[in-house]
């Protein structure tokens, strides 16, 4: 004698539905992914010609990259790849010093003023939340 309901068929036909599907229709979830120097207009406002190699390291943070063979200058890269999204945007400053003074900044990134450094074709500005 057969079974009104074959249930074991059934079931396995399901799972297995439910599996391709879960294949096709849903992404993983993927997290932003911030690398290197986070440099704002307003880190950048502090700097002035003839500071001091601390005084910039103050200002900015520790740089991402020092050369060995140019150590007059110091680079700043950040990198933001949102999570939804498999396209990354990416800013550079260079700070260089002479006489392990500051002299000039390079960049994407532009101070306040906008006189030393070249608007970006990408930028990214993060708003901080309120505190209350």
């Amino acid at each position: 004698m057969r079974p009104a309901f074959p249930f074991p068929s059934i079931f396995a036909a399901i799972a297995v539905a439910f599996a391709l599907s879960a294949c096709s229709f849903f992404a993983p979830y993927s997290i932003d992914i911030r690398q290197g120097n986070y440099i704002d207009e307003s880190m950048l406002a502090q700097l002035k010609p003839g500071m001091t190699r601390e005084q910039v390291r103050f200002a900015l943070g520790s740089p991402l990259v020092t050369d060995a063979f140019h150590s007059d200058r110091w680079d700043y890269i950040y990198r933001f790849k949102p999570g939804n999204s498999s396209k990354a945007e990416q800013r550079a400053v260079s700070v260089f010093f002479v006489n392990d003074k500051l002299d000039r900044v390079e960049g994407d990134i532009a101070p306040p003023d906008g006189k030393e450094v070249t608007e970006p074709q990408v930028r990214v500005v993060e708003v901080p939340s309120a505190k209350k």
